[in-house]
């Protein structure tokens, strides 16, 4: 390496340790990020990557990396482990951990983790409670996410929000099952991004896409436990929410309460559309396969209720495995209609031979071509 090249790679490396990092998961190490940060957002020469070494846990309390950086690219090098404080440390005005916010061209990565201690804040939870979000994008274009482990955070671990260009790949997502609101990753008023191979348990959605949402693909992605992968839940008080284009396929579900799963408020409108899971492997799971346009039991007070969410061009495509319940497939519609729902080559089993497998149809209209069980409110193809 000649002396150039050597500047160069030293001027655009900074290391956490050099700022004061303790890096020992007692000492607050907060303010040695944000000066390390604010070097590295303004840093021209290279890549600026901010290096978080190994074998060290780093205490955080919330914070936000904020940019627009100067650099085109910027890179996040975590080996080591972040630990958030604990609930009774926790800022009373922080909904979210670790921000993220305006950084076009990031990359993180590293093999590092984490940890959201979100143990305490689950106790006496039983759902939707006022629980800080672990790891926050927002308005990050050219965003990768990679190698990175992700543990027990108090309730979704990771949030993607007008976001473009996406690639989340080789993460690792671990709650336990009973742990309330405990999403692996939701997409909100984001496009093209790409989820692929990763592992996720949690207590909730594995994966979660919601309004707002276009071309996003999640491919090769081992979900379970957890809720499965949904797309929703969308038109929650009567609001106007879309989500399109959506490809989910080579993914494995194993012991989720639903598989795959578009779910929407009755008091809403807008659309979910253009929807395909293909190759999709189920193994235990209670609902493999479910629209459900009722879920919550609030009554529509929309007065045209033909102006609900409107589902159609959703295709389920070399889909197989098992059922540990007996729904096996569900379309709860409404009175707006599901249309056009394709099942082409879907064999679902009973876990339990003995067992009866059920089929529920409601407002649906559609096709079906080898399907186990038969689909009766389909017509074949």
């Amino acid at each position: 390496m000649n002396f150039v090249s050597w500047a160069v790679l030293a001027s655009s490396s900074f290391n956490i340790l050099d700022y004061g990092a303790a890096g020992n998961g007692e000492t607050d190490d907060t303010e040695a990020f944000v000066k390390a940060w604010k070097d590295v957002c303004e840093a021209t020469d290279g890549i600026p990557t901010l290096q978080v070494p190994v074998a060290k846990i780093y205490l955080l309390n919330p914070i936000t990396f904020q940019g627009p950086c100067k650099s085109e690219q910027v890179n996040f090098e975590l080996k080591g482990t972040l630990m958030a404080p604990s609930k009774d440390a926790w800022p009373s005005d922080n909904d979210k951990w670790i921000q993220f916010v305006d950084i076009d061209g990031l990359t993180i990565n590293g093999g590092g983790k984490m940890n959201g201690q979100g143990s305490l804040w689950w106790k006496g939870c039983e759902e939707h409670c006022d629980h800080p979000t672990a790891l926050f994008f927002h308005n990050c274009n050219g965003l990768h996410l990679q190698n990175t482990k992700h543990i027990d955070s108090a309730k979704n671990h990771i949030s993607i929000n007008f976001c473009d260009d996406v690639i989340v790949s080789d993460i690792h997502v671990n709650a336990p099952e009973d742990s309330p609101n405990t999403d692996g990753i939701d997409i909100s008023r984001s496009t093209n991004v790409m989820i692929q191979n990763s592992f996720m348990l949690t207590g909730d959605d594995c994966i979660a896409i919601n309004n707002g949402s276009s071309y996003i693909t999640i491919k090769g992605v081992t979900c379970g436990p957890g809720h499965g992968i949904s797309v929703g839940s969308l038109g929650e008080d009567g609001q106007f929410n879309s989500v399109e284009n959506i490809y989910v396929s080579d993914s494995l579900l194993k012991g989720t309460q639903n598989g795959v799963r578009i779910k929407t408020w009755e008091s809403g409108y807008g659309y979910a559309r253009n929807i395909t899971f293909e190759k999709i492997t189920f193994e235990d799971v209670k609902n493999p396969i479910i629209i459900d346009q009722y879920y919550t039991s609030f009554a529509s007070t929309r007065e045209n209720k033909e102006t609900g969410i409107k589902v159609s061009d959703v295709t389920y495509r070399e889909v197989n495995g098992t059922s540990a319940g007996e729904n096996v497939i569900t379309f709860k519609c409404s009175e707006a209609s599901c249309t056009n729902i394709i099942l082409d080559h879907v064999d679902i089993q009973m876990s339990h031979p003995d067992d009866e497998p059920k089929v529920f149809c409601q407002n649906v209209i559609g096709k079906s071509k080898s399907v186990i069980p038969i689909v009766p409110c389909l017509s074949e193809f």
